[in-house]
């Protein structure tokens, strides 16, 4: 039986899962001019970093980051 916490550490980890990999594939291959670009690419980088810091948290809280369950 899960507790409260790891239903929300595993939902948690499901909506960054779901934004990384919404980052992932909707970069253009060919940036083109900055006049044309939809969003900056270094904020995007820089909100990937931050989600995959977010998801190493998760993975340190639920115990995946040694390999040991929680």
């Amino acid at each position: 039986m899960s507790t409260p916490d790891e239903e929300f550490l595993d939902g948690l980890e499901g909506e960054v899962d779901q934004d990384l990999t919404m980052i992932q594939t909707s970069r253009p291959d060919v940036p083109g001019s900055p006049e044309g670009w939809q969003d900056d690419p270094a904020e995007i980088e820089y909100e990937e970093a931050s989600l995959r810091s977010l998801r190493g948290a998760i993975e340190s809280l639920e115990g995946k980051a040694d390999g040991q369950p929680r």
